[in-house]
């Protein structure tokens, strides 16, 4: 099974990290949400555990290691082609985790990666599913 035009939702995990008042972001370098900015994250691996795959796709976009807490959000990406057809259906586990070691450098499908501070993340082109990962995390994070 493919990303693109699957044959049902292909499970995804996303990671919500934070460091002092700054959250880490990718921008995209592929579909869906190309050029657009996100939360770290992929498909889980056939045999791979959620919180594993949140730790190995937060590593292979940023080069950031983490520590997976809890989940925090789960939403779908579905995304459509002009005929109608799904694309794109990704089933997504957003998953706090702790910030373990790490600079932001971006690999894999990223183009970027930083951390953004979160009063400024309005000033990016932000995907709706990142802000709600991020704002959900928000709410785990602090009492």
């Amino acid at each position: 099974m493919t990303a693109e035009y699957p044959e049902r939702p292909v499970p995804a995990a996303a990671g919500v990290v934070f460091l002092d008042d700054s959250v880490l972001m990718i921008k995209r370098g592929g579909p869906p949400h190309q050029g657009r900015w996100s939360v770290p994250g992929g498909s889980v691996e056939v045999g791979e555990t959620v919180e594993a795959a949140v730790a190995r796709e937060v590593l292979e976009e940023t080069g950031v290691r983490v520590r997976p807490v809890k989940a925090v959000l789960v939403h779908d990406l579905i995304e459509r082609d002009l005929k109608g057809r799904v694309r794109f259906h990704y089933a997504i586990a957003d998953i706090l985790c702790e910030y373990v070691e790490g600079d932001p450098m971006p690999d894999s499908d990223a183009v970027n990666a930083r951390w953004i501070p979160v009063r400024e993340l309005h000033e990016y082109d932000v995907s709706e599913g990142a802000l709600k990962a991020v704002a959900a995390g928000l709410r785990e994070r602090r009492p």
